[in-house]
C-alpha cells in the first residue's frame, strides 16, 4: 500500500530514452517500456501507454530530448528535427498539457540536450509537487463544506498517479482526504472506452487501501440522484478562460446530477491545464479515437456488422455546473464567477 509516489513511475528519464508505465497492460501486468525514438514516443501516447494531462505534458518534455538525440544518431537538419518535435506536440489534441510541456523543453533547444533534459524533470518535480498542493487544497475545501463523517466520493476516469508524474490531481484529492480519515468509500466509474476507472483507478484505490466500487458509466447519474454521494471529484485535460472544462466523455452526466441534488463537482487540475487563449469550452479540441474501441472489446466485434462507431474521448462540462477549481494555487469557485480568466487579472 502506502503512498505510490515511491513505488509507481509513470514517466523516467532513462538516460538516452524515456522508461514508461505501460498503462494498456494494468490491472494485469505491471510492465514498462522505453522508447528511444520519436515514432515510439508518438505511438505510445496515442495508444495510452503514457495517458492523463500532466503526464503527457512530461512525456512531451522529454519527447523534444529525444527528438534532439534522435537527430544526432541520423544526421537530420534543424528543420526535421523541428518536424519531430512537432509531431510529439500534435499527438493528441486535447490535453493542453503535452503542448505546453513540448513548447517548454523546445524554447531550450539552443542550450543542447542537457539542458533540455534538465528543464523535462523541472516539469516532472513541479508537477508532483503541484500535486501535493492540489491534494491539501482540495480536501481543505470539500472539508468545509461537506458533512462531518466520511465522505462517499465519486470519481470519473484516472485522474491519479498514473495520470501525473506522481500522486495525482483528483485522486490526490481522494488520497488527502482518507489521510485525514474521511474517505468512507469512492464510486470509480468504469469510463468507456479503455475502461480507464476499472482497470487503473480502482488499481490505484485498491493499493492506496482506499474502499472502491467500480461502476458503469450510465450508473454514475442515478448514484448521485439517489443520494448515495457527497462530492465528485474528477480531473481536466483542459480549461477554458471561463471555465468550461474538457475531461473524459461522460463526466458531463456526472456534473448535471450534481447540480441536480445540490452537491459539490469538484475539478481538480494543474494550472497548466488552463488553456486562457480560449474562450470558451466550445473551442476545445474533442479528440475522435478509433470506432473499434466501441464497436468491439478484446478484438472480438461486439457491434453488428454495418453499424458505424462514434468515439468522443472526452466531453465539455459548462463552467456553470463546475462548483470549485482546484489548482497548486488554490481554490477558484467557478459557479460564483471566479472563473480562471478573471483570476489570472486580478
Amino acid at each position: 500500500m502506502g503512498d505510490m509516489t515511491d513505488d509507481v513511475r509513470t514517466v523516467e528519464w532513462a538516460g538516452d530514452g524515456l522508461r514508461l508505465l505501460d498503462q494498456t497492460v494494468l490491472p494485469g501486468r505491471v510492465e514498462h517500456v522505453v522508447v528511444r525514438d520519436v515514432e515510439g514516443l508518438v505511438d505510445a501516447i496515442r495508444r495510452l501507454v503514457v495517458r492523463g494531462a500532466p503526464a503527457l505534458g512530461v512525456a512531451g518534455a522529454f519527447g523534444v530530448a529525444i527528438a534532439m538525440l534522435q537527430a544526432e544518431r541520423e544526421g537530420w537538419d534543424d528543420a526535421a528535427r523541428g518536424a519531430a518535435i512537432a509531431r510529439v506536440r500534435e499527438a493528441r489534441p486535447t490535453a493542453v498539457n503535452l503542448a505546453a510541456g513540448v513548447d517548454r523543453a523546445a524554447a531550450l533547444v539552443g542550450k543542447g540536450v542537457d539542458a533540455v533534459v534538465a528543464e523535462a524533470q523541472a516539469v516532472l518535480d513541479e508537477d508532483v509537487r503541484g500535486n501535493r498542493a492540489i491534494g491539501a487544497f482540495g480536501a481543505d475545501w470539500i472539508t468545509a463544506r461537506t458533512p462531518d463523517r466520511p465522505l462517499r466520493i465519486l470519481t470519473h476516469c484516472n485522474a491519479g498517479a498514473l495520470a501525473t508524474a506522481g500522486w495525482g490531481t483528483a485522486l490526490g484529492v481522494v488520497r488527502e482526504l482518507h489521510g485525514r480519515g474521511r474517505v468512507e468509500k469512492v464510486y470509480a466509474d468504469e469510463t468507456r472506452p479503455l475502461l480507464q476507472g476499472a482497470r487503473l483507478t480502482a488499481w490505484e484505490l485498491v493499493r492506496a487501501g482506499i474502499p472502491c466500487l467500480v461502476q458503469a458509466d450510465g450508473a454514475a447519474p442515478s448514484t448521485v440522484l439517489r443520494g448515495l454521494v457527497d462530492v465528485a471529484v474528477i480531473g481536466a485535460d483542459r480549461i477554458a478562460a471561463n471555465g468550461d472544462t474538457a475531461n473524459k466523455i461522460g463526466s458531463v452526466g456526472v456534473a448535471l446530477a450534481c447540480a441536480a441534488v445540490g452537491i459539490p463537482l469538484v475539478v481538480a487540475a494543474p494550472w497548466s491545464t488552463v488553456d486562457l487563449a480560449l474562450a470558451s469550452g466550445d473551442r476545445i479540441p474533442i479528440e475522435e479515437r478509433d470506432p473499434d474501441e466501441v464497436l468491439a472489446w478484446g478484438g472480438t466485434r461486439t457491434a453488428p456488422g454495418g453499424a458505424e462507431g462514434f468515439n468522443p474521448a472526452f466531453d465539455v462540462t459548462p463552467a456553470r455546473l463546475v462548483t470549485a477549481l482546484v489548482t497548486e494555487t488554490g481554490v477558484l469557485e467557478v459557479a460564483k464567477g471566479e472563473t480562471p480568466g478573471r483570476a489570472a487579472r486580478t
